[in-house]
């Protein structure tokens, strides 16, 4: 199976550990992972601002990066959605007959990480190592979008060591949403201090998620809180072998 990564453009940008983490779980597997350097940005800013036509170059360009691969693996819900679910609404609004064609024929190929991992190659025990308290935040579009249910959870409870608690109200949407935190400042706010409080309240080491984007958001909360509760994908944790010999 060929695979590719699809590091998104706010992974690579300020979380590059992360599509390294996803590298490490899926060699540590068997599997090589290649990396194409065509790929940019998905255009979900794009999209999700009304610049429809403008995103429609990046469709494009992912479609070449990624067509000739059997799978594709993105360590981020929120894009795995933009790709899966709005890639085909662009293609047939704004593109030519091939494009809607190639998209067609690639979207069925984009995973995100935790249901590649669980579906595609049906694995939940990779192998980790993580002896520390660790509670899981479902971000909007992993479980609203792509609907991934407890496979997350599946996977860390797998891990060794860990020490899994849940998240009270944890289908509660973090405050982010893109945008959305810049233009409603004040109830993204709201909503990101009912966030900290119920992460606060499980006394967790860790916080995980499957989205970055929200994570740093939450970061950020719990940061100017003076917590010392750390923010990390899903993925990294999945990478560790902490206590291994």
């Amino acid at each position: 199976m060929r695979i590719a990564l699809f590091i998104t453009c706010l992974n690579d940008t300020l979380f590059p550990g992360t599509g390294r983490a996803v590298v490490t779980v899926l060699e540590r597997l068997g599997h090589t992972v290649d990396f194409p350097r065509e790929q940019t940005c998905c255009g979900q800013m794009h999209f999700n601002t009304g610049y429809r036509g403008e995103a429609v170059p990046l469709v494009t360009r992912f479609v070449r990066a990624f067509a000739s691969y059997d799978a594709v693996v993105t360590p981020s819900a929120s894009c795995a959605g933009m790709v899966r679910e709005s890639h085909p609404v662009l293609a047939n609004g704004h593109g030519q007959p091939w494009l809607r064609q190639q998209v067609a024929e690639l979207v069925p190929r984009v995973h995100e990480f935790t249901e590649f991992l669980t579906d595609v190659l049906g694995v939940t025990d990779v192998g980790a190592s993580f002896p520390h308290k660790v509670v899981y935040h479902p971000t909007c579009h992993s479980l609203r979008g792509l609907r991934l249910g407890d496979r997350p959870l599946q996977l860390l409870r797998a891990v060794r060591g860990i020490d899994l608690v849940d998240l009270p109200s944890a289908d509660s949407c973090c405050g982010f949403g893109g945008t959305f935190a810049i233009k409603n400042a004040e109830t993204s706010s709201a909503m990101l201090a009912d966030k900290t409080d119920e992460v606060l309240s499980t006394a967790a080491d860790v916080l995980c998620a499957a989205d970055n984007s929200c994570l740093m958001h939450i970061g950020g909360g719990l940061s100017r809180r003076g917590t010392r509760v750390r923010t990390m994908h899903l993925a990294e944790i999945l990478a560790a072998t902490e206590g291994t010999v």
